[in-house]
């Protein structure tokens, strides 16, 4: 009995249901596509059009820098910028400056006005060259262009001035705001050299020059150079009215320019080449030991024996008249020509040089010989020279026996 009490305290434990479990869900990253609406399709549209129309105006300010920096160094940059400095005028940048390419004078001035106006270009130009080494910074300056007011005051030294050093360190002491930073007494007495040589001096005259039958001035050589100048505009214009230009074609125009440009500089720089010097003998041209004399603008070579050697002499090779103290003598064979005086009295003149030579206009080629006479005209290389004969003294030795004089 106690034992069914017992079981009977402890209640039956109850029946729980058990309901199956529910299945995951299944999801996706994937966005769900759907049609847009108008308003939408037109701001993407919009969208676009302004991504595309970006990267367009970037593609052409990148093309723009590129043309405008597109072979032009840091040192043609200064170059340029030292040159209009001293001139102010850029078609004489374009025609006394080396530049490291053959840029044309379009691009001289398209380069100019960019470093001018377009700050991103100026910016780094300036940049650029600040990253110069100073070598190079100085070898540029040392080239820089003479200014008119430099050269106005060189021209007022004299031509009779035979002091390499003090005139010009005085006027560099006088005058230092004007002239350049790099000027030296030397550069200063080469310029005014070559000022002189070229008859720029204000105590300088220039003497006519024959041409033909009748004397020509300077103004009018200057005259038909700018002739000259106008037919070949002429020429250029009809030229450019006939075909159809390309940057090839441009880049021949170009050429042919400066081609024809740097022939009228050697023109004008040939100028000292035309006049012929016919002068008499005097008593200030011979001595008693001269039987001729070899007689340039600015030197007298004088002939005291019966044959002398005419050319360049150097370090390793001496002739008895050295042309190269007359002017430029670098198309002068160090060895040009032998002149002789025969036992009658004539001269001949016998070219042992590479180039011709050239006696009263008539040429002398390698290896042939030509009479001399009393003021004949030699031109060898750019130089011009007279040859003036000592008469009496040619005379009486042709009047003696050979074996006296020979």
């Amino acid at each position: 009995m106690e034992a069914d009490k017992g079981n009977q305290g402890s209640p039956a434990p109850k029946k729980v249901d058990q309901k199956p479990s529910a299945k995951p869900m299944r999801t996706s990253k994937r966005s769900i596509k759907r049609r847009k609406f108008d308003d939408e399709l037109v701001e993407s549209s919009l969208q676009q059009a302004s991504e595309a129309t970006g990267t367009r105006k970037r593609n052409e300010d990148f093309d723009r820098l590129f043309k405008m920096t597109s072979g032009w160094l840091p040192t043609d940059d200064l170059a340029l910028i030292l040159a209009v400095q001293q001139t102010n005028d850029l078609e004489s940048v374009y025609a006394g400056v080396s530049f490291s390419s053959s840029f044309t004078l379009s691009d001289i001035q398209e380069r100019w006005y960019a470093l001018l106006y377009d700050p991103y270009v100026s910016r780094l130009a300036v940049e650029a060259i600040r990253q110069l080494h100073p070598e190079q910074i100085a070898e540029i300056e040392s080239k820089a262009l003479w200014s008119k007011e430099e050269e106005k005051l060189l021209s007022e030294i004299s031509c009779a001035n035979l002091d390499m050093v003090k005139p010009f360190e005085e006027l560099l002491e006088k005058h230092g705001g004007t002239f350049f930073r790099t000027r030296t007494p030397k550069s200063l007495y080469d310029h005014w050299l070559k000022m002189k040589h070229y008859r720029l001096l204000k105590d300088q005259k220039v003497q006519p020059m024959l041409h033909g039958d009748t004397l020509m001035s300077f103004s009018d050589a200057e005259e038909q150079l700018e002739k000259a100048e106008k037919d070949q505009q002429q020429r250029k214009d009809q030229l450019h009215s006939a075909i159809v230009r390309d940057d090839a074609l441009e880049q021949d125009l170009n050429y042919i320019d400066r081609q024809q440009k740097r022939a009228i500089r050697r023109l004008e720089q040939d100028i000292p080449k035309w006049q012929t010097l016919v002068e008499g003998s005097t008593a200030q041209e011979f001595d008693s030991q001269t039987f001729a004399v070899l007689k340039g603008r600015i030197v007298r070579y004088l002939m005291r024996s019966q044959e002398i050697t005419v050319g360049r002499s150097t370090d390793s090779f001496s002739v008895d008249v050295d042309l190269s103290l007359e002017g430029p003598a670098s198309k002068i064979s160090r060895k040009q020509a032998v002149i002789k005086m025969k036992p009658d009295g004539e001269f001949l003149f016998f070219n042992e040089g590479k180039r011709p030579v050239f006696i009263d206009g008539k040429p002398v080629l390698n290896g042939s010989k030509a009479k001399i006479r009393h003021s004949s005209v030699v031109e060898v290389g750019e130089l011009a020279f007279t040859f003036l004969v000592n008469t009496d003294l040619v005379h009486s030795l042709c009047a003696k026996p050979a074996a006296n004089y020979v």
